[in-house]
């Protein structure tokens, strides 16, 4: 890659301070001894941070393997379980009467849970699980609203030694089927519907659609939580209502211990080939680095209430809702609707009523409330009182320089310190992130590596670039919570992550990043494969590629992203189609019905901004697609590349005509 002149030059640069310094979990010189410490003694680091901070059935004696790399282990031969670490110790530890859970419905319902109480829930529905013969090692796929019962789910697998698989809400029964079959699940929990913005969404309906496409046999049960009383299909034998399943059961539940390496979850993350990718996330690795980060990087306090807004169906979800904050005995806020429903200052209230001190949230989410707040000035955060607030977060994407200052501003008050965190679901927690009270913020940068990750930029053969110049993302030593495989696909895990071309042993990222001469801070630069960045969810260019095809009017289709201001990246396709292509009005309606159908292939969030026709894509005489001037196009540059090995170099304009 080119050189890059370093984005921070201009930017502005905010030193901690006394406060943040004076409140901080880690300070600078814990944080240096940390770092020396991971440098000189790596394995022994990670075995101290893992004794202090998990409770262990059997202790291990055995750290890091490895020799069977890429395919680390760690404390393999230890056995915990992590439900256990969740709830029971914090029975023990004088937290059962401790609000756990505060969860707010889409229509401002308010529903408080202890850890007590949320300990009995999941207690007997893992003993409902048990009654339907799950047991260790099984798959359930979890397809639920945001909820306490989501959660309650989640939980009551990892208790018995089940291996969940969360499919956020709104995915497709297709996306739904494929991520069943996958996964070989024997059992899926669902909810009759969700909501959403004051509408009923269905679940139950697209799980039954699901599972009538075939290749679901394992299937054995379907478990319904009663949300909305909405009218579903019951297969009689197959179907069990949720409430129904746990009335009788018992509210204790021996766990069921586990070895560290155990399995704990499957989610399905788009890739740059057509078919979703199954990460595999074990259990002690996974549970270590989501409280340490939990404790690290949201300097998490006894006092907090803490709010990340994100839907369960995601890696964010699954680590900063359902297994960070309860291993660290948090009290956190869990939303089921969405930000602007009833108005734009629903985030705002929100954090009023409940008095939140930590808020973590998406730039996506950041930029469609200053919209929405510039639109409707009642609406906006100096409306609210939000001094409650201690600390700001940022997830699932850069966030760029004038959403960072809006945030610092307008939420913080500029008195918040603002944690941008870069990480990924392959590497189950924060990579990447200031510390409060340690770290001086830059917007737009998320700054340096925590202790033990030996992140790096390299170049095309793996070797180390200089600060301020571009290349690829790469993290050179192993770290408890990275994915393990891709499930059922171990040479495509190795091949994704551990390219031979960089040397089979750095991890690939697959983002572009720069390094700031002077201060060293990493800022993320886009992503280097073809995986789109939409609203912080990744999804793979080819996926949607595939659903556009299996139209049977589309002959091809070709998928890129562009920026936008909103979402921060926009899915731009490019449609070729098996007659004569359409024009005004017909053009229209042809893109709205190819929305809808991509839409009802994988889910709305993967339907195109744009949608152009043309007679054919630009190809070389060999047949390969030019992405690259597709990018131009759907960012209105002009075309200035090398167009001499186009096989039809007319066919450029033809497609700058966007739908």
């Amino acid at each position: 890659m080119s050189t890059i002149q370093s984005v921070m030059q201009e930017s502005r640069i905010f030193e901690p301070s006394p406060e943040w310094v004076a409140h901080a979990t880690v300070k600078k010189a814990d944080f240096d001894a940390m770092n020396a410490r991971a440098a000189r003694d790596f394995e022994g680091f990670w075995a101290d941070l893992a004794r202090e901070n998990l409770l262990w059935r059997k202790p291990f004696t055995k750290v890091l393997d490895e020799g069977n790399a890429p395919f680390y282990t760690w404390f393999e031969d230890g056995e915990l379980n992590v439900s256990y670490n969740c709830l029971d110790r914090n029975l023990a530890n004088g937290n059962a009467r401790k609000t756990a859970i505060i969860f707010e419905a889409d229509d401002g319902k308010v529903t408080k849970v202890s850890y007590q109480d949320l300990y009995h829930r999941v207690c007997r529905l893992a003993n409902g699980l048990r009654s339907l013969g799950v047991k260790k090692g099984d798959r359930v796929v979890v397809y639920m609203p945001m909820s306490i019962e989501g959660i309650v789910a989640m939980q009551a697998c990892a208790r018995i030694g089940a291996t969940h698989s969360v499919v956020f809400g709104g995915f497709s029964a297709k996306s739904l089927q494929e991520r069943i079959v996958d996964a070989g699940a024997v059992a899926v929990i669902t909810a009759d519907e969700q909501m959403r913005g004051g509408k009923p969404l269905p679940l139950k309906a697209i799980v039954d659609e699901a599972l009538a496409m075939g290749g679901c046999e394992v299937v054995r049960n379907v478990v319904v939580y009663r949300r909305t009383g909405g009218n579903i299909g019951f297969a009689k034998g197959r179907d069990v209502w949720l409430h129904e399943l746990v009335d009788k059961q018992p509210d204790t539940c021996e766990p069921e211990w586990v070895g560290a390496e155990h399995p704990l979850f499957i989610l399905y993350t788009s890739g740059s080939t057509g078919k979703p990718k199954g990460v595999q996330h074990s259990s002690a690795g996974y549970l270590l680095w989501a409280a340490l980060t939990m404790k690290w990087v949201f300097d998490l306090k006894p006092t907090d209430v803490f709010w990340c807004t994100a839907d369960i169906g995601w890696v964010t979800g699954h680590t900063y809702i359902v297994y960070g904050p309860l291993a660290c005995g948090a009290t956190e806020v869990v939303f089921e609707g969405v930000p602007t429903y009833p108005d734009a200052g629903r985030f705002w209230k929100m954090i009023a009523d409940h008095r939140i001190s930590v808020f973590y949230t998406a730039p996506t989410a950041i930029r469609s409330l200053i919209k929405a707040n510039g639109a409707t000035p009642s609406t906006a955060p100096q409306n609210y009182d939000l001094s409650c607030l201690r600390l700001l977060g940022s997830v699932g994407e850069p966030i760029n320089p004038e959403a960072w200052m809006w945030y610092y501003k307008n939420v913080g008050n500029e008195r918040c310190p603002i944690v941008d965190t870069w990480w990924q679901t392959e590497t189950g927690g924060h990579l990447i992130s200031p510390l409060p009270g340690m770290t001086a913020l830059v917007p737009g940068s998320c700054t340096l590596p925590l202790p033990g990750i030996m992140a790096a930029i390299v170049d095309e053969t793996g070797n180390d670039v200089p600060n301020g110049h571009g290349g690829m993302l790469v993290i050179k030593r192993p770290w408890p919570a990275m994915i393990r495989t891709i499930w059922g696909d171990p040479e495509r895990y190795r091949k994704s992550y551990f390219p031979d071309e960089l040397g089979g042993r750095l991890y690939l990222a697959g983002d572009g990043s720069v390094r700031d001469a002077r201060t060293g801070y990493f800022t993320i630069m886009g992503r280097i494969d073809d995986v789109l960045n939409v609203s912080g969810h990744r999804m793979g260019t080819m996926e949607i590629e595939s659903a556009l095809v299996a139209n049977p009017i589309v002959a091809e289709a070709a998928v890129v992203g562009r920026p936008d201001d909103m979402t921060g990246e926009a899915i731009c396709a490019f449609v070729v189609l098996k007659r004569a292509g359409p024009n005004g009005s017909e053009a229209v309606e042809l893109a709205k019905q190819l929305r809808d159908w991509v839409g009802k292939e994988i889910g709305p969030i993967a339907k195109p901004r744009d949608i152009r026709f043309g007679d054919n894509l630009p190809k070389t005489r060999s047949g390969k697609i030019m992405r690259r001037l597709l990018r131009s196009i759907a960012k209105g540059e002009e075309i200035t590349q090398d167009t001499s090995t186009l096989e039809n170099p007319a066919i450029l304009d033809q497609l700058k005509q966007s739908l």
